[in-house]
């Protein structure tokens, strides 16, 4: 009985030996993805520990982290674990490999905590364990039902008009709340334009396998260059606001969930998903979202600095 309801489940995953490699692939980088994090929040010591409002990197600052050795080793580690990514995201459906970006959570977490001397009391852990836990029953779904498909011009001028709509709305809720904009803010705009640079990255890949690389395929890498660089500064922004567990949680749970709705929604690779696992995407996405509040809300660090005006009167 065991092993034919194991032999219907696998004969139900649509992904073959090679898509499946993406997988380790996708969990090294996030490896990567974790220690680069931990080096460039060093970097941006000056900033670090807590829930900065209207936190600031103007030019002279940025120039002093590219001189910064632990911010420079810690971007070299992002870039290489950007090129595991790619890799991921030519042998898999973006919705199996992005998501598991979340390891990087757990590593980050037990790096910050060792780092800078905090214990993770259980309110922390437990919005860790949301995350991963909404991440986990996604890309479990995912890997049964995700499929492939040709991207059509049609498709990669949704995303790119998408992308655009996404950069002025961020902008101009920057430049209302700019002096009020706390950690969750940039975590959020990152995700959010990061998500974007791997649907684009996922486009591109895709069109130049299929030999397709024309003049829409330029303008889809000018557009990834664009968000990739507008969301790197608010990955700074995040680093000069929060701790870097926090800014990790939002990357690999908000980054993935917005390349996964445009991978469903305009990508098509959820087309042979059936209704009761869209409403478990659904679920699975508020659970990790839910652990990304109640990580943005009881951090140890950020409590730690919000509480400490209140103690010293």
């Amino acid at each position: 009985m065991l092993f034919t309801a194991l032999d219907d489940l696998a004969a139900e995953i649509s992904l073959t030996p090679m898509q499946a490699l993406g997988i380790p692939v996708a969990i090294v980088g996030a490896v990567f993805l974790s220690v680069g994090t931990q080096f460039q929040h060093r970097g941006v010591g000056h900033f670090e520990g807590g829930d900065q409002r209207g936190a600031h990197l103007g030019g002279s600052a940025m120039l002093r982290l590219v001189r910064n050795p632990a911010w420079v080793v810690g971007t070299l580690l992002l870039g290489l674990a950007i090129v595991m990514q790619l890799g991921a995201l030519a042998l898999a459906p973006l919705i199996v490999v992005q998501p598991l970006g979340a390891v990087a959570l757990v590593v980050t977490a037990i790096l910050n905590a060792r780092l800078a001397g905090i214990r993770l009391d259980h309110r922390t852990i437990r919005a860790i364990a949301l995350c991963l836990t909404g991440i986990g029953i996604f890309v479990t779904v995912a890997a049964i039902f995700a499929v492939e498909r040709p991207i059509r011009d049609q498709q990669l001028l949704t995303v790119l008009a998408l992308l655009v709509v996404a950069l002025a709305g961020l902008g101009a809720a920057w430049w209302w709340f700019r002096h009020r904009a706390n950690a969750f803010f940039y975590i959020l705009a990152a995700g959010v334009l990061y998500g974007f640079v791997v649907t684009l990255s996922k486009i591109v890949i895709n069109r130049i396998i299929s030999s397709q690389f024309d003049w829409l395929t330029i303008v889809c890498a000018v557009a990834l260059v664009i968000a990739m660089l507008v969301g790197s500064y608010a990955v700074q922004l995040a680093h000069a606001s929060g701790p870097p567990d926090l800014v990790i949680a939002g990357l690999t749970v908000i980054d993935p969930l917005v390349a996964v709705l445009i991978g469903v929604t305009v990508l098509g690779e959820a087309s042979a998903t059936p209704p009761w696992a869209v409403i478990v995407f659904a679920a699975a996405g508020a659970i990790a979202v839910t652990g990304v509040l109640q990580l943005a809300r009881h951090h140890p660090q950020i409590r730690t600095l919000s509480t400490a005006p209140e103690e010293d009167q």
